[in-house]
């Protein structure tokens, strides 16, 4: 009997655009494509846009040399090729829109020299995307022609530009933006036509320069901006008055530092971005097990034996802290039976419920220990069987909880279950930023991310925001000599972020009737230090 040939696989290869460069822009197709994907073959300015839509079983080859200069189409085409004939599923994800530009053209052509079949997944445009982030369409009842060039060239008929009714869009003309207007305004073209330099369009780095064809020289010198971009000249334009929503964010462009634990604060990130901040997150604190574990090992093991009555959780340290050890030994929530649970602050309630505890105590009021302390019962002989409290803590926590529970009645043993030890100092870079006003707002997060950070980094400039997440953060934010801005209502993430979205909110509109134009604390800082050179 002859052996079974073994059937060849047959790989599939798809041009994908990466759009604008906001990542939440791609298509569901292109989203797809990529989860199936084995292999991805990535423009190095789309990398970003990759996010988690790849399985960590996939290759992803940035298309670059090793200088990271990058590979001309030919060399991109072949490298979809070499891993399709190996039978991947493979995906060319295209900075931009390869579809305007011609990028996908040039390298269609090679894979149809190599006689490999593939499908296209055209994304959302640079062109209609970034116009509408920078706030205005490319048409109107007046305008119905629209010329796109990729960028000035010797060919270009400018006379056919200055005709009124006609929206002229540069797709990388940001750094000839003055010899554009030139051009047009010897054209012909009027010199209050708007126009508008968007770089970065979708993403939190946007920045745009609106002016007029006349007076854009001194408004690139005043902006200082420089860098690829798009450049739109129309009276289109004039619909940012009306339309802009992305630039308008309450805290959009502002430079936010946030100091982290161990655990990354992806929650919180989302919703700074989400307002239009480019948050920073610098590592202060490491949180490590503590040094003797025998302690926290014997009141896991009381836990399970019906030693305590209560336990009391402050932090979510704390219960991932419980919680590990409990797994440990091969036991779940099903520990906790018969035992009172106390807890404070949503996001450690939350912490509880995820792991399958419901708290029986929670503050009706502030989200503090002393709130917490306050609705505790006293110890009651008759109807409490236990009156021991197991308390698993930080061991730079503070004792009030546990001497308040001891004046209650209550035998307290209060444990050690992690510690905070403090990072390493951020790069050189970043101490200056904080140190000068370079970040426009530090959002902190706990007690010690402000004693570590003051210690790592230095104090923030006085012209920089700082808001804290609860009252004892804030206490220790005065105590290092910080003014606190912004205190959260409530001791969440999501609190956090919006209190410091409505600060920033009040900024703009004062900065606005003062006729200021756009206000960050940052800016201010420049400004002031220009006016004292």
């Amino acid at each position: 009997m002859s052996a079974a040939r073994t059937k060849k696989k047959v790989g599939q290869l798809a041009l994908v655009a990466a759009g604008p460069g906001d990542p939440e822009l791609l298509t569901l197709r292109a989203v797809s494509l990529l989860n199936a994907a084995d292999t991805v073959v990535v423009d190095a300015d789309a990398v970003d846009v990759i996010g988690d839509h790849v399985s960590s079983e996939a290759t992803v080859t940035v298309a670059v040399d090793g200088d990271g200069v990058p590979l001309d189409p030919a060399r991109r085409a072949k490298l979809a090729v070499d891993a399709f004939r190996q039978g991947h599923r493979v995906v060319r994800l295209m900075a931009g829109d390869p579809f305007l530009d011609g990028a996908a053209a040039l390298e269609s052509a090679a894979l149809r020299k190599a006689r490999v079949p593939f499908e296209v997944a055209p994304g959302v445009s640079t062109l209609t995307g970034t116009a509408a982030y920078a706030g205005f369409g490319l048409v109107d009842r007046a305008t119905s022609q629209v010329h796109v060039l990729t960028a000035m060239h010797d060919k270009v008929d400018w006379s056919a530009l200055a005709q009124d009714g006609v929206t002229v869009a540069f797709l990388d003309g940001a750094d000839e933006a003055a010899d554009i207007a030139a051009r047009l305004l010897d054209a012909g073209r009027k010199p209050s036509t708007p126009i508008v330099i968007t770089r970065g369009g979708t993403t939190v780095e946007q920045r745009s320069i609106a002016s007029t064809l006349a007076d854009l020289p001194a408004a690139i010198k005043a902006a200082k901006q420089a860098g690829p971009g798009m450049v739109v000249v129309g009276d289109v334009v004039s619909q940012r008055d009306r339309m802009s929503w992305f630039e308008t964010k309450p805290l959009f462009g502002w430079q936010v530092l946030v100091p982290r634990t161990q655990e990354r604060s992806d929650d919180l990130l989302e919703r700074l971005i989400r307002s239009g901040a480019i948050p920073s997150e610098v590592p202060t604190i490491s949180v490590e097990p503590p040094r003797t574990p025998q302690q926290m090992e014997r009141a896991v093991h009381g836990l399970v034996s019906g030693r305590y009555e209560w336990i009391g959780f402050t932090s979510v340290n704390a219960v991932r802290a419980v919680r590990e050890k409990l797994q440990e030994y091969g036991l779940d929530a099903r520990s906790f039976a018969g035992l009172k649970v106390a807890a404070v602050g949503p996001d450690t309630i939350q912490a509880l419920i995820t792991f399958g505890v419901r708290p029986d105590l929670v503050p009706t009021g502030d989200d503090t220990t002393a709130a917490l302390l306050d609705v505790w019962p006293p110890y009651d002989d008759l109807m409490d069987p236990i009156n021991r409290v197991f308390l698993p803590r930080a061991d730079i926590a503070t004792e009030n909880l546990a001497a308040g529970l001891v004046e209650l009645g209550w035998e307290i043993e209060d444990v050690t279950a992690y510690r905070t030890v403090r990072a390493a100092p951020p790069p050189a870079p970043t101490r200056e930023a904080i140190k000068t006003g370079g970040f426009d707002a530090v959002l902190f997060t706990s007690s010690s991310t402000v004693r570590n950070l003051v210690g790592i980094a230095g104090k923030p400039h006085t012209t920089t925001v700082v808001a804290c997440i609860g009252p004892a953060t804030a206490a220790a934010a005065q105590e290092h000599g910080l003014r606190v801005d912004v205190l959260a209502p409530e001791a969440t993430y999501e609190s956090l972020a919006e209190a410091l979205a409505d600060h920033g909110e009040t900024l703009r509109q004062a900065s606005i009737e003062k006729g200021e134009g756009t206000w960050r604390p940052s800016r201010k800082r420049a400004a002031a230090r220009r006016r004292t050179t």
